[in-house]
């Protein structure tokens, strides 16, 4: 699927973030990269080691399980667990993050059409935000309206795009929602706004 695809009559298109504009993986791995160098200096701990382990969890059991997995394999306390937190939500990375092409071209092929861009993202809006900061948007940056919805009431409520409605004077006619989840499909049906899954473009 391509920009001239979509509904000539749409004006406004709001995109999550995670896996949808770029591999929420690039942002991760760099940061369990940036932990592991803090367990070597801290405790001696094999820096490979220790991010192999943290890929591996990653890939098997998702995001949520990693920390878990370290502090069993070397014992850590809980308060590494807040160093590992606040790492997550404020790494400065040794890489930028790099937008999915198709989603960059789409992304370009929107403004050029003078159509308004946004993202409305879950999760922790520090490192949301963190992550926009550091991805490369090839001069899109002063385009986008970023709204986190853990201001409001995170996705599948519909609160944000309410307000996005409201700030912008948009109709629920002029918008598309592209989104990875139920939380994203959801909620545009909450709201009644167009849906298209990001997979359609990848």
């Amino acid at each position: 699927m391509k920009y001239t695809d979509i509904d000539p009559h749409k004006t406004a298109f709001i995109f999550e973030l995670d896996n949808v504009l770029y591999p929420e993986k690039d942002y991760l791995f760099q940061a369990y990269y940036l932990f592991a160098g803090y367990l070597e200096y801290l405790d001696l701990i094999d820096e490979k080691e220790a991010v192999n382990l943290m890929v591996d969890t990653f890939n098997e059991k998702g995001k949520d399980a990693v920390f878990a997995a370290v502090q069993e394999k070397y014992s850590l306390n809980d308060n590494y667990k807040i160093h590992f937190d606040f790492l997550m939500a404020t790494a400065k990375l040794p890489l930028k993050l790099l937008l999915y092409k198709n989603m960059l071209e789409l992304m370009q092929d929107i403004i050029v059409d003078r159509k308004k861009l946004f993202i409305v993202t879950n999760g922790n809006p520090e490192q949301q935000l963190n992550k926009i900061k550091q991805t490369e948007w090839h001069g899109l940056e002063k385009y986008l309206v970023c709204y986190f919805a853990d201001e409001v009431v995170a996705k599948p409520e519909p609160d944000v795009i309410h307000n996005i409605l409201q700030d912008h004077n948009l109709q629920r006619r002029d918008i598309v929602m592209i989104g990875n989840s139920d939380n994203d499909s959801l909620c545009a049906e909450a709201v009644g706004v167009d849906y298209i899954n990001v997979e359609q473009f990848l």
